[in-house]
């Protein structure tokens, strides 16, 4: 997909969320879900979309918090189905399309957990190539669960809020 389609398709995402703002909250989760989960970031990169929503926040008078908690839930299971499917396929889950596309990306977030361990998957959550391949090294890693999730939650939080504020915050500035 070119960049002018992806740009139409998100523009069309964007405007659809205007236009139909009870909608919000379930494309928000959703997007959240499919940036952090290992196979569909690679495929549909939903920053973009999301930094525009959170635009809309800051516009429209939709409400803040019910879409940083979708987005944070959603990227959070996100980064947990993707830890998952690497506790449960480990290495061989690398052939698979579409991670066989990108065969740097793996082992990238394999040595990027093992250097830093469960800060990795605070940290690659704010670097999108990581943000698909650190839950999933952490995986076939066998990280201890909790440590796990406890990175994981934490950074959803954050990461949505990251994403999410700076087009309220400039929207609110720009018209108040």
């Amino acid at each position: 997909m070119t960049f002018e389609v992806f740009e139409q398709h998100a523009q069309g995402i964007i405007d659809f969320v205007r236009t139909n703002q009870v909608w919000a909250v379930p494309i928000v989760a959703v997007l959240a879900f499919g940036e952090s989960l290992v196979f569909i970031s690679l495929l549909l990169p939903a920053t973009f979309i999301l930094i525009g929503i959170g635009a809309l926040i800051g516009m429209s008078g939709i409400d803040f918090v019910p879409i940083w908690l979708a987005a944070s839930i959603g990227a959070a299971l996100g980064d947990w189905l993707s830890f998952w499917l690497g506790l449960t396929f480990h290495s061989t889950i690398a052939r698979m399309w579409p991670l066989s596309r990108y065969p740097d990306l793996v082992p990238r977030g394999h040595a990027f957990v093992e250097h830093w361990g469960i800060y990795a998957v605070f940290l690659g959550r704010f670097f999108g190539p990581l943000r698909a391949s650190v839950p999933l090294a952490a995986g076939i890693l066998e990280m201890p669960w909790w440590s796990f999730q406890f990175a994981n939650i934490t950074s959803a939080f954050l990461w949505a809020a990251v994403l999410l504020a700076p087009g309220v915050l400039g929207m609110k500035f720009l018209f108040h």
